[in-house]
């Protein structure tokens, strides 16, 4: 089975195909790029999971199944900022330096640095698949360290540090934090979920 996920992020397909595997050994994730899908998509949404739809039902519109993550992090003491900014944060899309000095300036005399990465996975059929489209939700609590910590992952990674492992995301291996992040929780719940709606229209046929 065919899914496109609506993204020019390649990390992101991969940690979601990776993870994705796990639960549907049979799904296939490509990339709009793949398929041949050039929009340009204005996410225009007030949250995570409007914005993440919006994505989905432009690839579905095409005939295929499609899928979209909207993720970014939530800080408590900003509010929930930087959250669907997340991605340009300092002004310029994917600059995930300038991102990340912006969001260690605006916290600088914050003592409260408890956040969240949030991720809401959205999922729209083609109009000739019966099916209703749905958006889940997964987050991952942690700590904003001062400083960045680490090679891997990618954006605000390397400042996110989690108890459990006493390490940022950016320092943790990919399959260990494909086991905890934000992401990989909304990937179980959307595996679930979509195996559970096609299980329902088959016993309706």
């Amino acid at each position: 089975m065919k899914i496109v996920f609506a993204s020019g992020n390649k990390h992101k397909i991969e940690e979601f195909g990776a993870i994705l595997k796990k639960y549907c050994p049979n799904a296939t994730v490509l990339s709009m790029k793949e398929v041949g899908i050039l929009d340009d998509i204005v996410e225009d949404g007030e949250t995570f999971e409007e914005n993440a739809m919006i994505k989905a039902r432009t690839v579905a519109k095409y005939g295929y199944i499609g899928v979209a993550d909207d993720s970014g992090l939530s800080v408590d003491a900003l509010g929930g900022a930087p959250g669907i900014y997340s991605a340009r944060y300092a002004g310029e899309h994917g600059n995930d330096k300038k991102n990340n000095q912006k969001l260690l300036f605006d916290m600088k005399d914050e003592t409260n640095r408890s956040c969240a990465f949030v991720s809401a996975i959205a999922c729209a059929f083609p109009s000739d698949l019966p099916y209703e489209d749905f958006v889940v939700r997964g987050e991952c609590r942690g700590t904003l360290l001062h400083e960045e910590r680490g090679e891997g992952g990618f954006g605000y990674d390397p400042m996110f540090f989690v108890e459990k492992y006493g390490k940022t995301f950016g320092e943790l291996l990919p399959d260990e934090k494909n086991e905890i992040s934000h992401r990989a929780v909304a990937t179980e719940l959307f595996a679930k979920k979509f195996c559970r709606v096609l299980e329902i229209q088959e016993l309706k046929n």
